[in-house]
């Protein structure tokens, strides 16, 4: 008997472990999906999650928006570096 009995035909989950929402774009910033899109993966036909997984690339420039931290501190809004 082989492993192959096992083996099943569905569209892996994106999630890389880093589940942190960005507090605009509303995203998961690891794997790029919305809250809804994480909650009902494991329901979403396969189909649906193809069409999600192919929505994540364009998602990506929605968190490059964000400087917060240290690095948002240090940019005044006359492009001038922190005093």
């Amino acid at each position: 008997m082989t492993g192959e009995i096992w083996r099943r035909d569905e569209v892996e989950s994106p999630c890389v472990k880093i589940c942190v929402v960005h507090p605009e774009a509303r995203l998961c910033v690891g794997c790029l999906r919305t809250i809804d899109e994480i909650a009902a993966w494991s329901r979403m036909t396969p189909e649906t999650r193809r069409a999600v997984m192919a929505e994540l690339p364009g998602r990506r420039p929605l968190l490059a928006r964000r400087r917060g931290g240290r690095a948002g501190r240090a940019v005044r809004e006359d492009g001038g570096g922190a005093g």
